[in-house]
């Protein structure tokens, strides 16, 4: 492509864009008058019923003073054409108002209109010194050479000490003539003009990312950890690469230092009491003036208002959304919404589609309900048969110490006990008197085992048991204390006959629980 192709193309572009379609077209100047009267120099928002009677007000008076060329249709069909047109924005305020506003390419047409309605200024010794200062400042603060920017700050400290030490000395004061005066305020004027449509720019990125972030989470193809990732990467963008970002960051710092914005009132206080000021500026312009750090607050609260919609948009998902909802029902609805918001942006307000209350019900015969899954043919590991040289080796004496009760020892010893040959009043201390390997906690259920067989009856006192563990700790546990007959009493020969027959086992005795509880430990 040649240089002149590129440069056509550009051209096209730049009258493709929203600020140049509403100055090109026929109706322009009574569009850009109803913006100027309804919104003001500081674009705020109107209610959306209020705007719509304020268009049909402006409209009627056109009409009625014989202006050409006026829009058709009534004040809320204006707003929606305008709408399209990008030349008016509708949101939610704060306080939950539908409100308009302007885009920044309207706020651009507008202080278009405004510079070109105001007197020309011409080559002045104003312009050319304010061209010559603002270079030599800007190569004092970005010249990359050390000695330069020293010669530089020298030279300014010497002239301005120059000056000073002139009008401490009383040499007679140069003021400023009319003309350079009226230059300066309508440079100042320029500049300040331009910031609502800066500020505009900030916030329609703020609103395009919120408007891509509720598009990301209705479409639900990434997870929302990743939206939010997004938002922030696009959000830190936002202020630190872009033109509009950075203009930001700068004005909030500014009014971030109460010094500056200090200064700045007193700066334009002292220009608007100058004697040639009244001759100079009209009473809008002087207004315009007065309000500037008004205006900036303004425009800084818009845009962090809109930040913060942003914000509560992504807490309001992250605190409501629930994982376990997300089922059929609610995929159709989503994509219900999405279809629409498509087609009322490419549709008129008064256009109807007829939609049935729920879709059609699919007829599935059979829907499979599990798949092949590879991983389950793998048959299942070989039982290897271990290594008998491998194995513990374990003593006839371990064995034992791990093995039941030992009945015939301890029948032995009982029978001794109720014979009179091994002195004891309880069952309890004839556990007590039992060697280390009889007093083992499972020889204590082989004792009473035996017990039952001889019918012994409890009382209702306890009795402990300190019994030896193969590994040499004590474990004690509390039984209700059996006393054993007395051995001089005649049933005793009869109870020990008894008791040298039985050789059942525990589970087949029929008095195993009239012995009370099982044996517990002491408590705490």
């Amino acid at each position: 492509m040649s240089e002149f192709a590129g440069e056509l193309a550009r051209v096209k572009g730049a009258f493709a864009q929203p600020t140049l379609t509403l100055l090109h077209q026929r109706q322009a100047p009574v569009v850009i008058t109803i913006f100027r009267a309804a919104f003001g120099r500081d674009n705020k928002p109107i209610p959306t019923a209020r705007l719509h009677t304020l268009v049909d007000q402006h409209v009627a008076e056109m009409r009625r003073n014989g202006a050409t060329d006026v829009p058709a249709g009534t004040g809320k069909e204006l707003c929606q054409r305008w709408m399209r047109g990008q030349w008016l924005v509708r949101a939610i305020d704060e306080r939950g108002t539908e409100v308009f506003s302007l885009t920044s390419h309207a706020q651009q047409a507008l202080e278009l209109v405004k510079t070109l309605s105001r007197d020309r200024a011409t080559l002045s010794e104003h312009r050319i010194a304010t061209i010559l200062g603002a270079v030599r400042r800007f190569n004092s603060e970005a010249n990359p050479d050390r000695s330069t920017r020293v010669s530089l700050l020298n030279e300014e400290i010497a002239r301005l000490t120059a000056e000073r030490d002139r009008l401490v000395d009383g040499a007679e004061m140069v003021s400023a003539t009319e003309d350079y005066m009226l230059e300066g305020f309508s440079e100042l004027l320029s500049l300040i003009s331009a910031l609502p449509s800066d500020f505009a720019r900030v916030e329609e990125r703020f609103a395009e990312i919120r408007t891509g972030i509720l598009a990301s989470f209705r479409a639900e193809d990434r997870p929302a950890g990743q939206v939010i990732d997004d938002y922030l990467a696009r959000a830190d963008a936002l202020t630190t690469a872009t033109q509009e970002g950075r203009a930001f960051e700068g004005a909030f710092a500014l009014l971030r230092d109460d010094g500056l914005v200090a200064q700045l009132r007193e700066d334009l206080h002292s220009l608007l009491d100058h004697p040639l000021s009244d001759r100079i500026l009209a009473d809008a312009e002087r207004s315009e003036l007065r309000g500037t750090v008004r205006l900036v607050r303004d425009g800084l609260d818009r845009v962090l208002a809109q930040r913060r919609r942003v914000t509560a948009t992504l807490k309001e998902y992250i605190v409501s959304h629930d994982v376990a909802r997300d089922r059929e029902l609610e995929q159709t609805l989503r994509q219900v919404e999405s279809e629409l918001m498509t087609w009322m942006a490419t549709t008129g307000p008064r256009a109807t589609h007829d939609v049935p209350l729920m879709p059609a019900r699919a007829s599935v015969d059979h829907l499979r309900e599990k798949f092949h899954d590879p991983a389950d043919d793998v048959p299942p590991e070989l039982i290897t048969t271990p290594d008998p040289s491998e194995a513990p080796q374990v003593s006839l004496a371990d064995l034992m110490a791990q093995g039941g009760p030992q009945l015939g020892a301890l029948r032995a010893r009982l029978t001794e006990a109720s014979t009179g040959l091994l002195p004891a009043e309880s069952l309890g201390e004839v556990f007590a008197a039992l060697e280390d390997e009889l007093r083992r906690p499972v020889e204590i259920f082989g004792l009473l085992h035996l017990a039952a067989d001889q019918d012994l009856r409890p009382e209702s006192r306890m009795e402990e048991y300190a019994a030896l563990r193969p590994d040499g700790s004590v474990r004690k546990f509390v039984i209700p204390r059996l006393p054993l007959p007395d051995p001089d009493l005649p049933t005793s020969e009869m109870a020990t006959s008894e008791l040298a027959g039985s050789d059942s086992p525990v589970s087949d005795s029929p008095r195993s629980d009239s012995l009370g509880p099982r044996p517990q430990e002491p408590s705490a």
